[in-house]
This record gives C-alpha cells, sequence and structure tokens, in this order.
C-alpha cells in the first residue's frame, strides 16, 4: 500500500508537466521542422543551403495575394458573424427557458466534423440543392439549376457560411459556460436585475450590464476560433475557390505534391500562414479596442433603449432561419442518401433505394475501426494526463500557472498547417514509421484541450469534505482518489470521453499528414469522396460520421442512469 500510494503521488506531481510537455514538443518540433525548410535547408532533396528560395516561389505563385486575401477575410468575417448572433441571442434570450432550448438544438452541431458540416451544406445551397428545389420553378422560374458558382464561389461566401454556422454553436456554449463560473455568476445576474429594475430594456441591459463582464471571458475561445478559421482546411477545400484556394489549402496540395521540391514552398507558405494568423488576431484585437473605446460613452449616458423591439424581431429571425438551415440540411443529407432517381427541380425523389449504403458498408467497417480505434487510444491517454493534472491541482491547492493553461490549449492557438507539416518532417528525418502511434499523437495534441477544459470545471468543483473524512480514517491519497473522487467523477468523465471522441473522429489533416495516406477514418474517406464522387456516397459516410460522436453521447448520458439509478 506504501509502495502504490507513493509511485500515486509521485506520478501525480509529475502529470501536469508531463501533460505540458506532450503538447510542447511535437507543436515546437513541428514548428521548427517548418522553419529550416521554408528557409531552403532539405537535406533530402539534396537542399543543404540555407536561402529565401521557398518564399521567392511562394511570391511568384499566381493568385498568392488572392489566397491571402481569402484566409483573411473568411476567417474575420465568419467571427464577426458568430460572435454577432452569439451577442444577440444571449441579450435577447437572456434568463430565457429559450436560451436553454436554443443551447440544447445548438449543442449537437458543436460536434458535427467540420467536413461533415461542409458537405451538408453543399448539398443545400448547391445549384441543384434542396434550397433551390424547394423554391422551384414556382418562385425562381428555373427548369434548370442555374449556372452559379456556389459552393466555390471565388469570394468564399460559402466558406464564411460554413464557417460561421460551425463556429456558432461553439461560441454560444462557450458563453453559457462562463456565465456558470462561480467568478462571475452572481456578478452578471446581480448587475443585469439592477439595469432592468432602472428602466434599461432586456438587450440595452444585458450589451450595458453583462456583456463588458462577460466577454473577457469569451475572448479565447474567439481567438481559438481565429486561429483555426484563418487556417482551416476541411470547410474551404470542400466549399471554397480552386483557383486560387485558401492560402492552408495550396500549402497542403503543394506538400501532397508528387513533385517533392514544392516542398520547400509548402514550408514557407506555412510561415505566411503563421504571420496571416497574427494578422487576424491582431485586427481583431485592434476592432476590440476601437469597440471598447468608441462604447464607452454610450455605456455610461444612461439611455434605456437602442432599438430592443428590432434588435428582436431580427434575432427571433435569425435563429429561426439558422434552426431551420440545419434541420433542412440534415434532411437534405438522409435524402440524399436515399434517393434513386432525383430529377431537378422535384423536392423529393423520385425512389427511394439502399444501393448506396449498401456499397459504403463493403468499405465502412475496416473505415469505422481505425476510426474508433485511434479516437479510444487519443481520448483515453488524454483522459490520463487530465485527471492526474487535475488531481495535482487539488493536491497543491493551486491551479495551473497562467503559461501552463496557455500551453494546454497552444494546439488550438497555432495554425494547424504550420507545426503538422513540420511534425512530418521531423518523423522522416528521424526514421519514424509508426502509422498508428504518430495519427494517435496527431489527434492527442487537439483532443487534450478540449478533455481537459470540459473537466477542469467538474474537478475544480468536486466537494473535498467527502476526501477529508476519507483521509482521516486512514485511506491513501490513491484510494480517496480512485474510491472516493472519480465514482463522483463519472458523468463528467463520459461526457469528456464523448466530446474527445468526437474531436477525434473530426480530426482530417493530421490522419491525412502523419498517416501517409496509410490510414483512413470517415473523415478522411468523406473528403476524398465529396472531391469527385457520387453524392449519395458522400451522403451515406456523412451521416456515419454524425452517428458516431452521437452514439458517444447517447452513452455518455445513458451509463450514468444505469449505475446510479434508485433502487429500493
Amino acid at each position: 500500500m506504501v509502495d502504490n500510494a507513493s509511485f500515486f503521488s509521485r506520478w501525480v506531481k509529475l502529470s501536469p508537466s508531463i501533460l505540458v510537455t506532450l503538447l510542447i514538443v511535437p507543436v515546437v518540433a513541428g514548428l521548427l521542422g517548418v522553419l529550416l525548410p521554408a528557409f531552403g535547408w532539405l537535406p533530402a532533396l539534396g537542399e543543404d543551403t540555407f536561402g529565401v528560395r521557398g518564399f521567392e516561389a511562394l511570391w511568384l505563385t499566381p493568385g498568392f495575394f488572392k489566397m491571402l486575401a481569402l484566409s483573411f477575410s473568411t476567417s474575420l468575417i465568419s467571427t464577426f458573424f458568430a460572435v454577432v448572433l452569439s451577442i444577440l441571442i444571449l441579450g435577447n434570450y437572456f434568463n430565457s427557458r429559450l436560451l436553454q432550448y436554443i443551447q440544447k438544438l445548438l449543442g449537437p452541431i458543436l460536434v458535427i466534423p467540420h467536413a461533415a458540416a461542409a458537405i451538408t451544406i453543399g448539398f443545400l445551397i448547391a445549384p441543384s440543392g434542396l434550397i433551390m428545389r424547394l423554391f422551384s420553378p414556382w418562385l425562381s422560374g428555373a427548369a434548370l439549376p442555374p449556372d452559379t458558382l456556389i459552393p466555390n464561389d471565388p469570394y468564399g461566401l460559402s466558406i464564411i457560411l460554413g464557417l460561421t454556422l460551425k463556429e456558432l454553436p461553439f461560441v454560444l456554449l462557450m458563453a453559457v459556460a462562463a456565465m456558470q463560473q462561480r467568478e462571475i455568476k452572481h456578478v452578471i445576474e446581480g448587475q443585469y436585475r439592477v439595469a432592468i429594475s432602472l428602466g434599461y430594456y432586456p438587450f440595452t441591459g444585458f450589451c450595458k450590464a453583462v456583456l463588458p463582464v462577460l466577454y473577457p471571458f469569451m475572448r479565447l475561445p474567439v481567438y481559438a476560433i481565429l486561429a483555426y478559421s484563418s487556417a482551416s482546411i476541411e470547410i474551404p477545400l470542400i466549399l471554397g475557390p480552386n483557383t486560387p484556394p485558401t492560402l492552408a489549402v495550396a500549402v497542403m496540395q503543394w506538400f501532397n505534391d508528387v513533385d517533392l521540391s514544392l516542398r520547400i514552398k509548402a514550408s514557407a507558405g506555412a510561415l505566411v500562414q503563421i504571420l496571416v494568423t497574427l494578422c487576424v488576431l491582431f485586427t481583431w484585437w485592434l476592432l476590440e479596442q476601437g469597440v471598447k473605446k468608441c462604447s464607452f460613452s454610450k455605456l455610461t449616458n444612461g439611455r434605456r433603449k437602442y432599438a430592443d423591439s428590432i434588435w428582436r424581431v431580427l434575432t427571433h429571425c435569425l435563429t429561426l432561419l439558422v434552426l431551420f438551415a440545419i434541420a433542412l440540411a440534415l434532411l437534405g443529407l438522409v435524402l440524399w442518401s436515399f434517393a434513386g432517381y432525383w430529377a431537378f427541380p422535384n423536392a423529393y425523389p423520385d425512389q427511394l433505394v439502399t444501393l448506396h449504403w449498401q456499397s459504403a458498408f463493403k468499405q465502412l467497417p475496416e473505415t469505422i475501426s481505425d476510426t474508433v480505434l485511434v479516437a479510444l487510444a487519443a481520448t483515453g491517454i488524454a483522459l490520463f494526463f487530465a485527471l492526474f493534472a487535475l488531481e495535482a491541482e487539488q493536491q497543491r491547492q493551486k491551479r495551473l500557472s497562467s503559461a501552463a493553461s496557455l500551453m494546454i490549449y497552444l494546439p488550438l492557438l497555432v495554425p494547424s498547417i504550420a507545426f503538422l507539416f513540420g511534425i512530418v518532417w521531423v518523423k522522416e528525418l528521424i526514421g519514424v514509421n509508426a502509422v498508428f502511434s504518430m495519427v494517435v499523437l496527431g489527434h492527442l495534441l487537439f483532443v487534450m484541450p478540449y478533455v481537459f477544459l470540459s473537466l477542469a470545471t467538474s474537478y475544480r468543483k468536486l466537494d473535498l469534505r467527502y476526501a477529508k473524512v476519507a483521509a482521516s480514517l486512514g485511506c491513501s491519497p490513491w484510494k480517496v482518489f480512485y474510491a472516493v473522487k472519480l465514482p463522483q467523477l463519472v458523468p463528467p468523465i463520459l461526457f469528456s470521453a464523448a466530446l474527445g471522441l468526437a474531436i477525434s473522429f473530426s480530426q482530417y489533416l493530421p490522419t491525412l499528414l502523419l498517416g501517409g495516406g496509410r490510414m483512413n477514418t470517415l473523415t478522411t474517406e468523406a473528403v476524398a469522396i465529396a472531391s469527385g464522387a457520387s453524392r449519395r456516397i458522400s451522403a451515406v459516410y456523412v451521416i456515419m460520421q454524425l452517428l458516431l460522436p452521437a452514439l458517444g453521447f447517447i452513452l455518455a448520458w445513458l451509463i450514468p442512469k444505469l449505475l446510479f439509478r434508485p433502487r429500493q
């Protein structure tokens, strides 16, 4: 028992350091692995002199500045729309049951893989998509699909739509989670009640009394969204233009090209992508400062109303529009998976068949098994280290430092397209051929922050009186951990596990790059099929992408019900 207790204590002390190291080392090594080839040092290709050849080739690439503009504008505009919509929903439905219902409806959208969301939205807005079918020919007058570049429009409007719909649930749920934090919950509720009692209209009262306190707690998630969307691959690859694409998609294409000399240009592009992301973050910071400066006088002028009725009607319309679009997209997805012949402009297939499911199921078992095994491994490791790191917090009675907390979220803040290419280069340099473990490591970099974030709140809220009673009765720290604390944490652990699995299921770039094309998951297969195969087969794969995370969350909800159901 003593040996177990001492081993447990040593492991708990080391866990935070190991957790941070697992996240820092691959990211730093990946950035170094991009930096050297970007400046011409790539011995595998006979390039052993430093220079700026990669940047020169990048500069001369046709449409290079259009790539930069697309990456910058789509990420900034989509995040702006997502944040504004979230503020409208929070402000108009604050302290209302409608907010809880909207949260429950949008919550499942959060775990839909980006590739699945992009394919689904593409089915909806395509010239022969469900929206056009519903309004043709009685309203549009079209007997044939219109000749338009939507999706894949040159201005990135489809990308903005896809990113906005995908980011909105995340921003909204992060804001709701922030409002539940102990340090601000009573503050914002009290200030809101005071504002209403002083005659402020609800939305104006929210913007003046709640939003200034709430937004600092939303800032880090918003920055993570900006960083991700500026270097996103799946949504621009499926919904975006091809001539030229966004910079991140172009870098991926250069890296995977059969001409290996393009890797130097790809590495230079990855560094430029980091600069683009920094520019997006800096621009957003400037917008924050501008809004803060311009709104100070309005916050303190005592005005009780700013067109609240108009904002409320607009919020109702936008919320219904978003929910309707999501429901219609899912309906269209199911119809396409069973559709036989479906002539335009019919809103319903002429016949329903199961041929596409039968065809897909010939390949799905192996793909699903690889997807689930990688997800289980990455999520299991993430849960293991997150639990012990949080236990170390309680034993030291001190939270992780701000620097350590930032390091945990580092993979979400640094463009993945930059350091993942570097990890591939380092892997090839040292001769690592373990495909499965490298893919698990790649997934772990993105699973760990979400698992830690979702588990930390519940762990830190544990009632430590039970642990103190157990310790006073002679229980070792190890026994207190597994016999007292873990049983109380079963529901949040299962939810964190379901979230980790969902994040792993959605990973495209880590699987593609670190797997070297030798490991296929549902996401990589769905993206490949969406690029040129049957729309019906794509729908089948997307539905499977949706069902796997849904199954995980159903189990996370059901298992505690069965374990802790009342017994007479």
